[in-house]
């Protein structure tokens, strides 16, 4: 990452006013291909020829393009496990604390049979009915009976709530048993997934590595004329038509949350201060107004509220993909803000950039 100074200069200068509608966002796009290198000092940076049965420029990019959203799909699932397993351990811990007041609760249940027990042995042995047929005035004996009845009902609530103690014991035994299988289960679910996001990052960073540097700078301006033509299609499609809802107080919190990170690197599995990933950025950002929402694009698209394209206002989170492995956050004028993938920062991007699978909102 950069200096301060730079991320500074690189935030004030990504926060857009978000006026003129559509236009605005076109015209933003074209500065971002505009930009690119080579455009930008007047070189064009040709695709170099491949060789008879190697991969076009283009091809490679699409490799690694796919690579990276692999290695999207892989990170979701390493952090819901991640997050699964924490919820475990928090319940596992809530179980033992549980079973150590039970197993007080008992001791003191034993203690009081205990007491009980020794004051019949100091009484001579006798049981109290017997105690109170040899008693010899009548007034002793009601008095007695009533305080027999007393203590036979507190005899028996005694042995109620000692049987039922443990059997909770047994269930808080049994349940904290699954919730350490249930552990283990996601402690192997995130190996395999850390596994898999290595594998395609590498791969992806392999390819990219065999490129000379012309390729490279030609690789970055084939990946925003993409964006590019993706956008315009998107926006001569008419869906921005309409498109002007307002942004909640909490919206705008949440925008301004990921406005302010942009320039900073995405990482797999990170969720800030100084890196993301996708949706540990959408989540932040919207904890950040006292919203807890999902920590993975998928469970953001199953649990939060969707709604049309045509209703989308600043603060909502766009799912993209059909295998919902990757999220931005929609700013307004067609724009969102996203932790792109590794090597990328974060960055605004035009809205239908990538193919939209759905919109929802964590304030709804």
């Amino acid at each position: 990452m950069g200096t301060e100074g730079t991320e500074k200069r690189s935030r004030s200068q990504a926060r857009p006013r978000w006026r003129g509608g559509a236009s605005a966002l076109t015209l933003l796009c074209a500065m971002a291909i505009l930009t690119a290198p080579g455009l930008v000092t007047g070189t064009a940076y040709a695709a170099p020829t491949p060789e008879p049965g190697a991969k076009s420029l283009e091809q490679v990019r699409e490799d690694i393009e796919d690579l990276y959203r692999e290695a999207g799909t892989a990170t979701d699932a390493y952090n819901l496990a991640e997050g699964e397993a924490t919820a475990q351990s928090d319940r596992i811990v809530e179980i033992a604390k549980q079973i150590v007041a039970g197993q007080e609760r008992i001791s003191s249940m034993k203690n009081r049979a205990g007491a009980a027990a020794r004051a019949q042995y100091r009484s001579g042995g006798l049981p109290p009915g017997a105690q109170l047929a040899l008693s010899g005035s009548p007034t002793q004996f009601l008095d007695g009976a009533d305080r027999l009845r007393q203590g036979e009902k507190a005899t028996t609530d005694l042995l109620s709530d000692l049987n039922r103690t443990q059997d909770d014991l047994v269930r808080y035994a049994k349940e904290a048993s699954e919730q350490w299988r249930k552990l283990e289960a996601n402690r192997i679910k995130q190996e395999d997934s850390k596994k898999r996001v290595e594998e395609k990052i590498k791969a992806a960073e392999e390819l990219e590595s065999k490129l000379e540097a012309e390729e490279k700078a030609r690789l970055i301006q084939l990946e925003q004329q993409a964006q590019y033509k993706a956008q315009t299609a998107w926006l001569s499609s008419g869906a921005l038509k309409g498109v002007n809802g307002a942004a909640t107080d909490a919206g705008k919190r949440a925008v301004q949350y990921a406005t302010a990170q942009i320039g900073k690197p995405y990482v797999w599995g990170a969720e800030g201060p100084g890196s993301f990933d996708c949706s540990g950025l959408t989540s932040q950002a919207w904890l950040s107004t006292g919203r807890r929402i999902p920590r993975t694009s998928q469970e953001q698209l199953r649990l939060l509220p969707k709604v049309a394209v045509k209703d989308m206002r600043p603060g909502d989170l766009i799912i993209y993909f059909d295998d919902a492995s990757h999220v931005g956050m929609y700013v307004g004028d067609g724009a969102m803000i996203h932790a792109p993938r590794p090597g990328r920062n974060v960055t605004i991007a035009g809205a239908g950039s990538m193919p939209i699978k759905s919109v929802v909102r964590p304030d709804a």
